[in-house]
């Protein structure tokens, strides 16, 4: 899959229910987007904190989940991850962008971010994730 080719994150799974689009997948990197909307925000106006989460736990889960093409990945499931909240977006549209930057064949480390369509910086994070046997 190529930049610019949205798919579904997940089919009929969480993800897909929230309007979250995989956008990008290549071996150690994963960006994952949404249009913010009504449902997505919390009483202030601005998206729910648990959106920001959500976002950065698939693109960093993802970037290490790489298996050969866009269409095969490695299972995985979180062991920790931390988010940092330091903005608010401007824009509408959401974009996280995850990043593996270390670990081995069962464990990694991924880094990455939630900026908007302007490039404000709402959220970032860092989390380790372990490879998982496909159920």
């Amino acid at each position: 899959m190529s930049e610019g080719q949205a798919q579904p994150a997940a089919r009929g799974g969480f993800l897909s229910a929230l309007g979250i689009e995989r956008v990008h997948f290549a071996d150690g990197i994963a960006r994952f987007e949404l249009d913010a909307e009504a449902q997505h925000l919390n009483r202030l106006g601005i998206p729910h904190g648990g959106v920001y989460a959500t976002l950065l736990d698939s693109a960093l889960g993802a970037a290490g989940c790489w298996a050969g093409s866009p269409d095969a990945f490695r299972p995985a499931v979180t062991l920790t991850l931390t988010v940092n909240f330091v903005g608010q977006p401007t824009g509408r549209r959401l974009i996280a962008e995850g990043r593996r930057v270390g670990g081995g064949r069962s464990i990694y480390f991924s880094e990455g971010e939630v900026r908007d369509e302007t490039g404000a910086l709402v959220a970032q994070a860092s989390g380790s994730f372990k490879v998982v046997k496909a159920r």
